[in-house]
């Protein structure tokens, strides 16, 4: 399919509105609660990436409504996260805010490719166990990056967030902290946790940040706040972009790509679940978030992705169609322009109990359970994944545990290739008479690959007391050019012990595979290769007749 045929195929149609006159009421209403939600969350992670509570708002309210309308999924909700604030935050240390801003374009560029080139459904597909590990390591890290904010101290210097949050900790006990940011952030995580068992509908984030300001204005104490906010939306405008700018930001781009996408399928697959209704399109998705993250740079917004939580939110409020998530961006859209002075007045500390709370409830404990319970590999895939995220990237610790998994597959792919020795398809005791006789029937099964042809070329060449070897291929599934150079070896081995090697049941696919390495060229001329056991049988025993 050429690329204007791929992008017809990802334009918003008619069909995405379908059922609005049933559902819009729920969806406005479900677009008024996720929006009430996401305010604290865009204000702390626009904090939380080194950037600023508007950067954050402003991506809300730009990406949530360019992914809402073009994004593949109907109930989806966008904006900045958790786990995009812990790769920007290093980007933002090391290249300032436009470098964040050029890196978020860039970004956007690759994710928007992705979806026209139709490769959504290939980025679908990380293990489980890497998810899960990646999870549970941003939640540490978005939880030790609240901590100087929570303590009142001034953050220490350093890039590592586990370096920072002790030195923080440290300064707090030496007395350099204030215990009334401390008190704001109990109150907050509270709130948070209390609310919900009141009423699930309670927009508990909210009403607690509520709380928190209105008791710190009431107060006064002299704690930090957010500070002022612009009354309208900012201009758009390119940053400053230069050839070395863009080298240098080549490698922090494709990690928000990757991370960008594979948040979005998430969140998308997960929101498939809860509601009944057509599944989301994985290549429109990128599509969408991709022009979304092209477009909130340009408004000085960070890069964004589908939100779980946000979109679960959205989910349980009601919603249907893409019509909340319209409704989620005006709300915000409403705040900047007549509620930015009472924004202003939220203290960070507060901000840092949401995020630290939202940390919290990012893991979720059953599935990292049942990760850890299944097998020894993807409890190890899981630590792993995590631990190189605290300690390194996410990238870095994506990488790594995707490489583990592939490994330990690799393994267990390895582990199904056997030879066994074969007498199912043979006579009653006809299978013992052969032996006895000096024939042996091997059957190969699983896969001879790289992984597993040094094995079979050492079980295969123990055999003993035999004078003619029968190799069945007919359950043999992969076959590569490492396996096939084993086979030949192994050939050469059994042949200058003077033992016979013949084959049966080569698939075309398994030819072709020996024939490119040259080790069937010998047997196909002695006619050593057999389709059926009966022929191989009855060659065999030709073999035998000399030593009668």
């Amino acid at each position: 399919m050429n690329v204007p045929a791929r992008l017809t195929r990802l334009l918003p149609t008619r069909r995405d509105y379908a059922g609005t006159a049933q559902w819009w009421r729920g969806d406005v209403m479900a677009g008024i609660t996720v929006g009430l939600v996401a305010l604290p969350l865009a204000l702390a992670f626009g904090i939380s990436a080194g950037l600023s509570a508007q950067a954050g708002l402003v991506t809300a309210i730009v990406a949530g409504l360019v992914a809402g309308v073009l994004g593949g999924s109907n109930v989806q909700v966008s904006g900045p996260t958790g786990a995009m604030a812990v790769v920007l935050a290093p980007i933002v240390a090391q290249h300032g805010t436009n470098g964040v801003l050029v890196a978020g374009i860039m970004a956007g560029v690759v994710i928007t490719l992705a979806g026209v080139f139709g490769l959504g459904r290939y980025l679908e597909f990380a293990p489980w166990p890497v998810i899960e590990g990646f999870t549970v390591g941003i939640a540490v890290i978005i939880f030790l990056q609240q901590v100087p904010a929570a303590l009142g101290v001034a953050k220490p210097d350093g890039e590592q967030t586990a370096v920072v949050a002790g030195r923080s900790l440290w300064r707090f006990l030496h007395g350099a902290g204030d215990g009334r940011a401390v008190l704001v952030v109990v109150v907050v995580a509270a709130l948070m946790l209390g609310l919900p068992r009141l009423h699930r509908a309670i927009p508990a984030s909210l009403v607690a940040v509520l709380v928190a300001t209105v008791g710190v204005a009431v107060l006064n104490p002299d704690i930090a706040l957010i500070g002022a906010l612009p009354h309208s939306l900012p201009s758009p405008g390119l940053p400053d972009v230069n050839v070395a700018t863009v080298r240098a930001l080549l490698g922090p781009a494709l990690a928000i790509a990757l991370l960008g996408s594979l948040e979005s399928l998430l969140s998308a697959k997960v929101a498939d679940g809860m509601v009944d209704g057509p599944a989301h399109q994985p290549d429109r998705e990128l599509f969408g978030q991709g022009l979304a993250n092209i477009i909130s740079p340009l408004f000085g917004g960070m890069p964004a992705t589908g939100a779980i939580a946000r979109t679960a939110v959205n989910v349980r409020a009601g919603a249907r169609t893409r019509v909340s998530a319209i409704v989620h961006s005006l709300l915000l859209v409403l705040i900047v322009l007549f509620g930015s002075g009472l924004v202003s007045q939220i203290p960070v500390a507060a901000l840092a109990g949401v995020l630290m709370v939202t940390a919290a409830r990012m893991v979720e404990r059953h599935n990292v359970r049942a990760v850890v319970n299944a097998t020894r590999g993807d409890a190890v895939v899981l630590g792993a994944t995590a631990a190189f995220t605290i300690a390194f990237d996410l990238i870095t610790a994506v990488e790594i545990g995707v490489a583990i998994a592939a490994g330990l597959a690799l393994r267990n792919t390895a582990r199904a290739a056997t030879v066994n020795v074969e007498a199912t398809e043979l006579s009653p005791g006809e299978g013992h008479r052969l032996l006895h006789d000096g024939i042996a029937v091997y059957r190969l099964d699983g896969s001879l690959f790289f992984g597993a042809a040094q094995r079979f070329l050492t079980e295969l060449t123990e055999i003993s007391d035999v004078r003619v070897v029968i190799l069945r291929f007919a359950d043999m599934q992969v076959l590569d050019a490492t396996g096939a150079h084993a086979l030949q070896e192994t050939i050469a081995e059994l042949e200058g012990r003077g033992i016979t090697v013949l084959l049966k049941g080569l698939r075309p696919d398994h030819l072709r595979t020996l024939e490119a390495v040259g080790a069937i060229d010998r047997l196909r001329t002695e006619r050593h290769v057999f389709d059926t056991l009966d022929d191989a049988v009855a060659h065999a025993r030709t073999h035998l007749a000399p030593a009668a």
